[in-house]
């Protein structure tokens, strides 16, 4: 059973009594929805998009992507309902690559899954892109999307100088770049 203590936009506090054996403990954990990201290669290119974030004060590289739950509420409810996140992930994937890069496809294959940590509750699921059509962006309003078509080594070096700032992001891209060399 758990309590929310706190629910903001985005960010809920939670506590949750676990079982340890012979003892019960209570447990406190901050939890966000989940987002998606995508990794989409061309030849020896990848797709990045340059984003202004309000939170770094500036543009910021990163791989295409977004909520997979627009609210706490929805994933919520989600979760009460015993929601398969990975197929709601792969859903979100698929309308984040069409909204925010342009790129209408279907064919999407989960990658990797990076989870927080343990007192920190915010999955990211990645997915590779495979065939798709290049069209325009549909942004939300307030959004300042630019995509980039980025050399392979290229976006190694952004990964590792911090250039892509979103560091599991990061590390997750290195994974998928060793592997698929």
């Amino acid at each position: 059973m758990e309590t929310i203590k706190y629910q903001g936009k985005i960010i809920e506090v939670i506590e949750k009594e676990v079982d340890l054996g012979k003892t019960k403990k209570m447990f406190e954990l901050a939890r966000r929805s989940p987002g998606a990201r995508l990794i989409i290669v061309r030849n020896n290119m990848v797709l990045l998009s340059k984003e202004f974030r309000h939170e770094v004060g500036g543009y910021d590289y990163r791989l295409p992507g977004g909520k997979v739950y627009d609210t706490l509420n929805e994933y919520n409810v989600a979760l009460a309902n015993g929601t398969d996140i990975l197929e709601a992930a792969k859903t979100a994937a698929i309308k984040e690559a069409h909204e925010e890069v342009g790129i209408e496809t279907t064919d999407v294959t989960h990658f990797h899954t990076s989870v927080c940590g343990a007192t920190v509750v915010w999955d990211l699921f990645y997915f590779v892109v495979g065939e798709h059509t290049e069209t325009e962006q549909h942004l939300e309003d307030g959004e300042d999307i630019y995509i980039e078509w980025t050399e392979r080594e290229k976006v190694k070096e952004m990964c590792l100088n911090g250039s892509i700032s979103e560091e599991r992001s990061a590390l997750v891209l290195l994974k998928y770049l060793a592997a698929n060399a």
